[in-house]
């Protein structure tokens, strides 16, 4: 008995070795992967954009942190509301994970959920790496127009005209939305290939509103130079409660509760803005192998950490509220899981 237990040791021993042996080399082999690799870090908007910004510091920083320290390029590929850049990776580039989103819309599932033709891509399918931030989002308003408050715009005879990228931008459902729980009439200006193209044309006159993240609105020019000018008024925010920085500019909820909103269009309002919590989020190619999925999330992670990094976001005044890759996919995973009234809802609101 005791010599066949010693036997059942000894080959379990020696099964527990090699499986070591295994999974040691794997994960040195795909370690060591990416030596000599060119990782390509794909960008939906034109350069220049905070998307492209936040892409880029991802793309500069985090190639350090991966084994075989490959090189990171940015390639923009605007249009369409980032959704050229995500039905490309999805279907184009192969699960290698040499091929990276740097900074996506974080509400490109409202068009898979409502079916528009044009998504060639699963939300839930992508690899999800990591958001650097999180963020709730603002409307401004051109200061010299009649539109003050939101109570101006509810009353105005005619609608301000509001600029976007597509109907997964921001600065097209937040419009809608508000249109949906406050009785706000907006009139949307589709088609600008990126956010300083919806900017020049507030400048230009030809639009008066661009509604997207208040991150966004604090950390970069123009709106450095509009804020000293008093160019543009904040008119409203999406947090439940009001920003420290934008202590002036009322909620959302705030309105809903001053309107009397009905509970139905209250709830589509917390499917919608949920998904602020993806921030900006990186992703990649679906299928990429496990262990190259956790040498990019620990990159990332690393990153966030990097002091080079840290500085660099210093001198640019960027928040910085990292959200790791595995809580990202939870956080999309209940974002697909509605309910056929709330698609319904969505696709009215959004043309669907």
């Amino acid at each position: 008995m005791r010599q066949t237990i010693s036997v059942v040791r000894s080959i379990f021993g020696a099964s527990f070795i090699v499986v070591s042996l295994f999974w040691g080399t794997s994960a040195f082999a795909q370690a060591d992967f990416y030596k000599g690799k060119t990782i390509t870090v794909y960008v939906g908007t034109t350069p220049g954009a905070l998307y492209d910004q936040w892409s880029r510091l991802l793309a500069q920083y985090m190639g350090r942190h991966i084994p075989g320290k490959p090189d990171m390029i940015v390639q923009n590929m605007p249009g369409a509301g980032h959704k050229i850049a995500a039905n490309y990776v999805y279907t184009k580039t192969k699960p290698d994970g040499l091929s990276l989103i740097g900074s996506i819309v974080p509400t490109l599932y409202f068009d898979q959920l409502v079916g528009r033709p044009e998504i060639q891509f699963d939300w839930g399918k992508f690899v999800w790496i990591g958001a650097p931030v999180q963020g709730e989002s603002q409307m401004y308003m051109r200061a010299d127009t009649p539109y003050k408050t939101i109570d101006d715009v509810r009353n105005a005879r005619e609608a301000p005209r509001c600029g976007a990228q597509g109907t997964s931008d921001s600065a097209y459902y937040l419009p809608k939305l508000f249109e949906e729980t406050l009785g706000a009439k907006f009139s949307l200006v589709q088609g600008y290939p990126g956010g300083p193209e919806i900017d020049l044309a507030v400048e230009r006159g030809e639009i008066h509103c661009r509604a997207f993240t208040i991150e966004a609105f604090l950390s970069r020019e123009p709106y450095h130079t509009w804020r000293k000018k008093n160019f543009v008024r904040n008119i409203i925010q999406t947090g439940k409660k009001r920003s420290s920085k934008l202590p002036e500019t009322p909620t959302i909820w705030e309105l809903m509760d001053k309107y009397k909103t009905p509970e139905p269009a209250r709830s589509l309002a917390t499917v919608m803005l949920a998904s602020g919590a993806l921030g900006r989020p990186m992703l990649g190619t679906p299928g990429i192998p496990p262990d190259r999925v956790k040498i990019l999330r620990d990159a990332f992670n690393r990153t966030m950490e990097d002091k080079d990094f840290l500085a660099d976001l210093d001198k640019r005044k960027f928040d910085l509220d990292p959200v790791p890759g595995e809580e990202l996919e939870k956080i999309v995973k209940d974002a697909l899981n509605q309910t056929p009234d709330t698609i319904a809802r969505m696709k009215k609101l959004l043309g669907g």
